[in-house]
């Protein structure tokens, strides 16, 4: 979570950036002070104090203290445990899996349930009115862009997913007013992806970005889901991130298919099952 912030201070109003960084210097502090001792603090009004927490994707300050101090107290810091190349095979499996699980823990504690319920709110709306719902990524996440896509046509949901920049493009410049778009990037400055994001929200159609704080995809999105991690997209091949953003896309499509609810999607999901059944050994 502190990670999330110190990543968040640059995009942040100069006043909203001393609250942030009164955070970073005593989060325990922070954490149990009334709203107008943070102000004082930060020689800030209680209002920002309120819009620094929801500047950085949390629901205000009850949701960002609450946070704040399960992240202390749990104890569930992110240490990046390299593999060394004289690791035996166990001390590897030890270390990617502790990485892994330690990824998700992190963002159990942090992720903005605002931010994922109006990404959710968004998709629905888009599938209530049969509009399209395509995915974009590339690379690595243009693999976790097909997941989506996989997972969203299974729920009867117009969906498509391009890997492929100038398909982002075409696609993006057809979308309209109603239509939601899904763009992951693990860095946040793939230029592909930010020329197809600003052309979908030039068009009317509402941008989700599964991204870092702080990157440039984050700021033009409507709506980011922070993917935040300390694996360096420079230099490491992303293997954390890739799980991690497959995870914020099985809470969306989990979400999505809770709310379209089992009597019409029990039908769906039967009679494709049903049509499988010949492709598949007895």
């Amino acid at each position: 979570m502190l990670d999330r912030i110190t990543a968040s201070l640059p995009s942040l109003a100069p006043a909203e950036q001393r609250v942030g960084k009164l955070c970073l210097s005593d989060p325990r502090a922070f954490a149990k002070l009334p709203v107008s001792e943070l102000a004082d603090r930060a020689h800030v009004s209680k209002p920002t104090v309120v819009r620094f927490c929801r500047s950085v994707g949390y629901d205000g300050l009850a949701d960002f203290k609450r946070k704040l101090a399960g992240t202390i107290n749990e104890g569930v810091p992110f240490i990046h445990r390299s593999v060394d190349a004289d690791d035996k095979i166990g001390d590897v499996m030890v270390k990617v899996i502790d990485n892994n699980v330690a990824a998700f823990l992190k963002y159990r504690n942090e992720a903005s349930t605002l931010a994922m319920d109006r990404a959710v709110s968004a998709l629905m709306e888009a599938y209530r009115q049969g509009r399209q719902v395509p995915f974009f990524g590339v690379g690595n996440s243009g693999i976790v862009a097909q997941d989506g896509q996989h997972k969203f046509f299974r729920l009867g949901v117009n969906t498509t997913a391009y890997s492929d920049g100038h398909m982002q493009v075409m696609c993006a410049s057809v979308l309209r007013p109603g239509d939601c778009v899904v763009v992951i990037s693990n860095s946040g400055r793939t230029r592909d992806l930010m020329d197809a994001c600003d052309i979908a929200r030039k068009n009317g159609a509402t941008t989700i970005v599964i991204t870092a704080s702080g990157s440039p995809l984050a700021r033009v999105g409507h709506i980011h889901l922070n993917a935040d991690h300390p694996e360096g997209f420079d230099k490491y091949s992303p293997m954390v991130s890739r799980l991690l953003h497959l995870m914020i896309i099985d809470i969306l499509a989990t979400a999505v298919a809770l709310r379209i609810g089992s009597n019409t999607l029990q039908p769906l999901l039967s009679d494709m099952r049903q049509n499988l059944r010949s492709k598949r050994y007895s």
